[in-house]
């Protein structure tokens, strides 16, 4: 009988059990999965930009044509004002991505298959875009609520859909990403499962969807990260330029 599909996305410990009061901070495969994919990304961009030569390496080519990818997406879609956040949305491009990369390795876990981290990182984004955008505009950041050439009759009602879809930011942003990333992972397990039931003489049709779903599912994992940063973007733009 095949393993049930949703058991790689639990979450357990490793090592003592660690409490502060009744929170429990113990270490678990979430927590060491995001450390490989942070001291993933150091490792590979330390060497990147170690030795620069006319003629880059493959770790060399990786690391700038990742940095002209965010930079040029930034500058796209916030323009030059942005630059200064450059640094948090390349992190936050490569923390992703590495997360979901990794968990395309067979018995690795998917830390972005959690809402509990897709929601924090989200309302991380936007509670810090919200300080921006006062910091920039003072209580003028609230004219993003009333969109200009709106008739008086419906203003009320407009701004009440603004903002809603303003303080919903975080929740579609989280789950847009926790549920794809869920999503493929569990149909992987499902057709994976087909294989192992049916066997050598049945199971070559639910093989094939599998190397298939599995090829979709590196480019959703680069999708879902490059979807999540050019978000980020969009609501970091429109905390610089008001443009309501």
């Amino acid at each position: 009988m095949a393993a049930n599909p949703m058991h790689q996305f639990n979450v357990y410990r490793i090592g003592p059990e660690i409490k502060i009061g009744q929170v429990d901070i113990s270490f678990t495969n979430a927590s060491l999965f995001m450390i490989i994919s942070v001291i993933s990304i150091i490792i590979i961009f330390n060497l990147g930009s170690k030795k620069k030569s006319i003629i880059p390496n493959k770790i060399q080519l990786l690391a700038e044509l990742s940095y002209s990818f965010v930079s040029k997406m930034i500058n796209d879609t916030a323009g030059s004002k942005a630059k200064p956040y450059f640094s948090f949305i390349f992190s936050l491009f490569m923390f992703v991505l590495f997360c979901n990369m990794f968990g395309m390795i067979p018995y690795s876990f998917t830390v972005t298959s959690h809402i509990i981290v897709t929601f924090v990182l989200a309302s991380f984004i936007f509670i810090g875009v919200t300080v921006i955008g006062f910091l920039k505009h003072g209580f003028g950041y609230l004219k993003l609520f009333v969109p200009s050439g709106v008739p008086i009759v419906l203003l009320p009602l407009i701004v009440i859909i603004e903002i809603i879809s303003y303080l919903s930011r975080p929740i579609s942003l989280s789950v847009r990403l926790f549920a794809n990333m869920m999503a493929g992972h569990t149909m992987m397990k499902v057709f994976g499962g087909f294989v192992i039931s049916l066997g050598i003489v049945g199971g070559w049709l639910p093989l094939s969807f599998s190397v298939a779903l599995t090829g979709l599912e590196i480019l959703v994992a680069f999708l879902q990260a490059y979807v999540f940063a050019i978000l980020t973007c969009i609501y970091l733009n429109d905390a610089l330029n008001l443009h309501h």
